[in-house]
């Protein structure tokens, strides 16, 4: 015989709510943690980690499904015995681990690649974790304890977990714990979710009266009046629009505004703090504020971040950027939660929203990078935010999108007419900043304020594209990148064409285009700064070396190379080479060493399939944006560098970054590995056109080796700092925190 708890009981709430936090626990901690497992095959791209999200979604959604199906079809004991079944099935996928001698594809995008490698190694166990909210919220709902009739509080508690997981990874995890243990640990917590939910499902079937006992759960009515279409399409758009925008933002802020390593954390500790308060019982005081903040601060949002953002410094352009995406997904989520239907909805409900989800992300994923040329997704979705605000459906609102109307249709007669736009470009940009005040007048009216917006950030970008003189824009897996000309003045001060290569943001290389400039490198790689000293100080004994480079960008170091001499390029984005090789864009390949290989692919699996001893110099050059991926800087990775040198082989690696203080990592690697290197923080003196400040560090296996840098009077090569209680950094224990420049 059953002897349930008193239904004011505080045990049930306690066991399912900390096994609802343990479960979101452990799903976000296993994200950031096997997208590191991940890094060596793929860099650091944003791309890498959007996808991952596009596969977590996917799964979520087959999880809330199973949930769905099984509590909606099966008795209370049937869906315990079956789910107790798949919790030991999936106990024998643990630990997680990538699946043994696995390649990326270099010849095609390796988006469907990496979602299958990310089911064959971690599809189980994410699988069986996803299933828990939906699942213990319609248990819980069948207790009969006095809080079952809304158990949509337990999603705040889901949330917390998720939000707590996300900020200790950075912060206290990955600083204290290798890779390998963060493994064993999370299955070890793997295993003991599936207890907890064991020990929740023996709550419940405790509850369950049998054939001779009175039941005192409340017990749901026969019908209920089907969900409409409306109803659910609309859930279905207020989940889609927050996931896309959440994709869109991270891959803007990493590309277009600053590429700060860990900045993809911000935006979705946003998107998780929004369902912990959404679902809170404070929401119905805080999401009337959301809907008054949002078209305030939009005003602002748009006049600097879009219209004239180069009037701000970076991290106030992101606190912009932040709180802009903060407040639409705080008025997407409220309304969703402020709809959520009666509990036995509750799984259709979650399978709603999961599926919004899943499809934000695979429109990012897979959709967005085929129709656009850069990250448009990110301002669509802000509009499309606009449009769900409450009120949509009201007639009177639609009156208001006839001035957005007119204002597209006259300001498209006047962009098809590029040369009276750039007579008015200070007009045209006034007006826009004039509209964006004028937005709020509209904050009543979703249509009229989501249509404005659109105009103006449509009128926006389009300005943008044209003040840049944009050539040529391609989006590949791997980012943004673009072909833009810019005018200098020359040694002579007279003004000088020049054809710069950018990702993201960031500038990947710069031509000159006279013909006694076009094949002198510049920027990172120019002849006065630290690469051009080496080849200079080396210049008599390396006619005939063969050199490696990893990382191509617009071609610059080939100019250093000689007749003789084999050039081998190691690139992971085959756009990249696209754009080098080809003369329309930039001559260093074409001029200077036309027959110079080019590998295409992660650099660490190409170089590790070389021949040992093979190389007299190799450059690390490897960005993604502003970033050197990490997995490039373990003491592994030095160690396949210098198993492929020759025993006089020099290794020369750029460590220039505006965040990092990369040379301590370089600096433990040579003193554990009884290397010896020379590192130049390079400033230029003159005023020499696209000569610009880059650091680099020259290693060798002998000090002697390094002693024609060391004593030249071309540059001031120094040896590298001293570092004290550095853990070393493996392909183990990387922590990008302790090397994060103080000033």
């Amino acid at each position: 015989m059953n002897t349930p708890l008193p239904t004011t009981s505080k045990l049930p709430v306690l066991v399912f709510a900390s096994t609802l936090f343990l479960s979101a626990t452990l799903m976000f901690i296993l994200q950031p943690m096997f997208g590191k497992i991940l890094l060596p095959l793929l860099g650091g791209t944003p791309a890498v980690w959007n996808t991952c999200m596009v596969f977590y979604q996917t799964l979520l959604f087959l999880g809330y499904l199973y949930a769905h199906r099984i509590s909606a079809g099966l008795s209370i004991q049937r869906q315990i015995q079956i789910h107790t079944v798949l919790l030991i099935v999936s106990i024998a996928a643990l630990p997680v681990a990538l699946p043994a001698n696995i390649d990326p594809p270099t010849d095609s995008n390796p988006t469907l690649w990496l979602i299958a490698i990310l089911f064959r190694s971690i599809g189980v166990p994410f699988f069986v974790v996803s299933t828990t909210a939906p699942l213990l919220q319609r248990w819980f709902s069948k207790t009969g304890h006095d809080k079952s009739h809304d158990p949509y509080f337990l999603y705040a508690a889901s949330n917390a977990g998720s939000l707590l997981a996300l900020l200790s990874y950075p912060f206290l995890i990955e600083p204290n714990i290798g890779l390998s243990h963060q493994r064993l640990l999370w299955s070890a917590g793997y295993a003991g979710l599936c207890l907890f939910v064991i020990g929740c499902a023996v709550l419940l079937w405790r509850r369950q009266p049998t054939a001779a006992e009175p039941s005192n759960i409340e017990v749901e009515p026969a019908e209920f009046a089907p969900l409409s279409i409306g109803q659910q399409l609309h859930w279905l758009a207020l989940a889609f629009v927050p996931s896309t925008l959440l994709l869109g933002l991270t891959q803007f802020i990493s590309t277009d505004i600053a590429s700060v390593p860990l900045l993809w954390i911000v935006p979705l500790t946003l998107y998780l703090l929004s369902f912990i308060v959404v679902f809170s019982k404070w929401a119905d005081r805080i999401h009337p504020l959301m809907l008054a903040a949002q078209p305030a601060w939009l005003m602002i949002f748009i006049a600097y971040s879009f219209i004239n953002p180069a009037v701000l410094p970076y991290w106030l352009d992101l606190i912009l950027h932040l709180l802009a995406f903060f407040l639409a997904v705080m008025v997407c989520h409220g309304e969703l939660a402020r709809q959520r239907p009666h509990t036995h909805y509750l799984t259709h409900y979650y399978l709603i929203m999961s599926f919004g989800g899943m499809l934000g992300g695979l429109f990012n994923t897979f959709i967005a990078p085929f129709i656009f040329n850069a990250v448009y997704e990110y301002p669509l979705m802000i509009v499309a935010a606009l449009f769900l605000r409450p009120g949509v459906f009201n007639g009177e609102s639609l009156k208001n999108l006839i001035f957005p109307a007119l204002l597209l249709v006259t300001g498209l007669l006047i962009y098809l007419n590029t040369n009276a736009l750039f007579d008015y470009l200070d007009i045209v940009g006034g007006a826009l900043i004039l509209m964006a005040g004028l937005s709020y007048a509209l904050r009543n009216s979703p249509v009229g304020l989501g249509g404005l917006t659109a105009v103006i950030l449509f009128f926006t970008i389009g300005l943008h594209n044209l003040a840049s003189s944009t050539l040529y824009q391609k989006r590949s897996f791997f980012g943004v990148l673009s072909v833009r000309e810019s005018v200098i003045a020359d040694e002579n001060q007279r003004p000088e064409t020049v054809r710069e290569l950018y990702h993201g943001t960031t500038k990947h290389g710069a031509e000159r285009l006279t013909a006694a400039n076009i094949t002198t490198p510049l920027t990172y790689y120019s002849r006065p700064g630290p690469i051009g000293q080496l080849f200079s100080e080396f210049d008599q004994e390396n006619q005939q070396w063969q050199i490696g480079a990893v990382g191509l960008g617009a071609g610059a170091l080939a100019c250093y190379s000689k007749p003789q001499q084999h050039w081998r390029f190691y690139e992971i984005d085959p756009l990249v080479v696209e754009v080098a090789s080809n003369p329309q864009w930039f001559n260093y390949l074409n001029r200077c060493a036309p027959h110079a290989e080019m590998i295409i692919g992660d650099a660490r699996l190409s170089l590790s399939k070389e021949a040992d001893n093979s190389f007299d110099l190799l450059i690390m050059d490897a960005f993604s944006s502003d970033a050197v991926p990490t997995h490039l800087l373990t003491r592994e990775a030095l160690t396949l560098y210098f198993s492929k040198l020759k025993d006089d082989g020099l290794l020369a690696f750029h460590i220039t970054n505006r965040h990092l203080a990369i040379k301590n990592v370089m600096a433990d690697h040579v003193n554990t590995l009884h290397l010896a290197a020379l590192l130049q923080e390079f400033k230029p003196e003159t005023d020499l056109p696209l000569v610009v400040a880059t650091d680099w560090v020259v290693i060798a296996k002998t000090p002697e080796r390094l002693q024609r840098l060391q004593q030249s009077r071309l540059g001031r090569w120094q040896k590298l700092p001293i570092t004290f209680d550095m853990q070393p950094w493996t392909d183990d224990f990387t922590h990008i925190i302790g090397i994060w420049k103080k000033e």
